[in-house]
């Protein structure tokens, strides 16, 4: 399925409807087969550079990514068990390619000739950044061991791979293989109505009677903010927290929860890593994941964290006593449990502010929000962006959007899939379908993005009514979906986000993310879903109160609203 647009920009979207797991292993084995001949052919070459050795490697890598890219992004949001065992086959093969690739000595030695040709000074930054990149990236695959050597290395990292698959997969199974059902209608007490519409949504989805919890975040946030029945909150907490634990057992009772215990995962996790590390000449595995971030030291991170933990610490001690005196002397509790900070802060928040989040809930229907955000980041930005039908899917509620530029060049498309659901993992991530290539042959395949959140879902014929921190969540994720699509770099490996250090790449997400608490762009964002009314002053001014007792050094001063964020994003630093 081909979009083009008039300057031969093109995306190839993945056919995900007809994607079936008998698919995938077959499809890898033949693009890892080529790949590997093609290598062959490559270094039987005298001499090498950019067009005749590297441009051809980009282009094995970017078919690579096309094939796998939408086969594990379904493992994520559409699990199975037919998937997960082809992704499983599949990530052990993949895995193996990387390290042989990361260990060939003759690939080693040519991408170094290159880089010491006089022709290197004379190709882009972005060429060089590869071709540097690549260079410190086979030292940190092991390409300098001895051969007994690299072979434990390779045992690690294929190791490593399953532990870590095998890890995520226990905290899925485990979030969804519990739920709490609710029949006496007095232990919703406190809950607002749209939880109790959606639990009850959840019981008639899976044939119950009455009403229905899970630990997907939507459900779980509602209880553990507004439920007044402290038990059904100690309950889905002890149940969240325990998730894939060794004490998951004793907190659900539930024997089963034994098969999802993560604790001797970890531990191999940790042990092979420091072994990895060693390997490569590290002292440990911080100083390794450090060689391809920003920081420079170990030291450095721990010189920030303590200073973090210098500014924060006071100011959270200040507000849990604030709230310990409160829930004192109000509710005549003595002691806070963890599954009682949300649902009191709550009740201070409403005491202090007159204002929460189902309060603000009704200004964030999902269209208005996001006709909103695609307005204010075509103030920034100059882009338009509208969607695209007739694309497939892998669930019938995901969206496909296209984003053009000032003169109607298509810049980049992305898949929506904002709601929480089973067979689905939680949190919320941007992640590339595809990157931006020029391709030797002429034509510039344009950079396609995953946005995935767990957002509260529709319930009965409502519109999806999101939370003001579920749409800083969204704004975060496209931060990160334009951080990928803007990009005008022609190179798969530093395009977008590949090629940025982890340690960096949050700062586009964030810098989106601020313009949730500005009036105007609130007045494109949040509209009551049934008046279409804008939201009120006094609304707002409480919404932005409650979020400035965050930021202590400037709770007093006079400052202009447009600078207010920056100080924001300095206190979420």
């Amino acid at each position: 399925m081909i979009k083009s647009d008039k300057a031969g920009s093109q995306a190839t979207l993945p056919p995900f409807a007809h994607i079936k797991p008998q698919h995938v292993e077959p499809a890898i084995d033949k693009i890892l087969a080529d790949n590997r001949q093609q290598l062959d052919t490559l270094l039987e070459q005298q001499a090498f550079n950019w067009d005749n050795f590297i441009q051809p490697l980009e282009e094995m890598a970017d078919r690579l990514q096309r094939v796998w890219s939408p086969v594990s992004h379904m493992n994520s949001v559409v699990n199975s068990d037919a998937l997960r065992a082809a992704y499983n086959a599949c990530l052990q093969k993949i895995s193996e390619y990387s390290t042989e690739m990361g260990q060939n000595e003759k690939l080693f030695k040519a991408y170094q000739s290159v880089a010491n040709s006089p022709d290197f000074s004379q190709l882009e930054t972005a060429q060089q950044k590869i071709i540097n990149n690549a260079l410190r990236d086979f030292h940190l695959s092991g390409v300098d061991l001895p051969q007994d050597k690299k072979q434990r290395f390779k045992e690690i990292k294929q190791k490593l791979s399953k532990l870590k698959t095998q890890f995520e997969e226990n905290i899925l199974d485990a979030t969804h293989a519990w739920h709490k059902q609710i029949e006496d209608e007095k232990n919703l007490s406190g809950l607002p109505d749209f939880a109790i519409a959606m639990s009850k949504q959840a019981a008639e989805q899976k044939k119950l009677n009455g009403w229905v919890f899970t630990l997907d975040a939507p459900s779980y946030m509602a209880v553990m903010m507004y439920a007044d029945d402290r038990n059904l909150r100690e309950q889905m907490y002890r149940a969240f927290v325990t998730r894939a634990s060794d004490k998951a057992v004793e907190a659900t009772q539930n024997t089963q929860a034994e098969k999802w215990d993560n604790s001797e995962i970890m531990q191999q996790i940790l042990g092979l890593r420091h072994e990895l590390a060693q390997l490569l000449s590290f002292n440990n595995y911080a100083e390794l994941s450090l060689a391809t971030k920003m920081a420079e030291s170990v030291e450095d991170v721990f010189g920030f964290l303590n200073q973090l933990v210098e500014k924060s610490k006071p100011v959270a001690e200040q507000e849990f006593n604030e709230l310990t005196d409160f829930v004192k002397s109000k509710y005549g509790l003595a002691q806070l449990e963890a599954w009682d900070i949300m649902y009191y802060s709550e009740k201070l928040r409403q005491k202090k502010y007159a204002i929460s989040q189902e309060e603000l809930k009704p200004y964030f229907p999902e269209q208005r929000v996001l006709d909103g955000m695609f307005a204010v980041v075509n103030k920034i930005y100059g882009i338009t962006i509208r969607e695209v039908s007739g694309i497939e899917t892998w669930h019938e509620s995901v969206r496909v959007f296209e984003i053009r530029d000032i003169d109607n060049n298509i810049r980049g498309q992305f898949y929506l899939d904002l709601y929480a659901r089973e067979k689905k993992r939680g949190g919320a991530w941007m992640d590339d379908c595809q990157g931006r290539v020029m391709h030797q042959s002429g034509q510039l395949q344009i950079p396609v993005a995953y946005l995935t959140c767990n957002l509260t879902p529709p319930i009965g014929d409502d519109p999806a009514l999101f939370t003001h921190q579920e749409v800083i969540t969204l704004f975060h994720e496209f931060g990160h979906g334009l951080h990928h699509m803007l990009t005008q770099v022609n190179y798969l490996s530093v395009s977008g986000i590949n090629g940025v250090a982890w340690d960096a790449v949050e700062l586009p997400s964030q810098f989106l993310e601020n313009w949730c608490w500005e009036r105007e762009a609130l007045d494109l964002i949040a509209a009551h879903y049934k008046t279409n009314q804008p939201m009120p002053d006094d609304l707002f001014k409480r919404m932005h109160d409650s979020i400035l007792k965050f930021m202590p050094n400037i709770k007093h001063q006079n400052l202009e609203p447009k600078r207010v964020w920056i100080y924001r994003l300095y206190w979420m630093m």
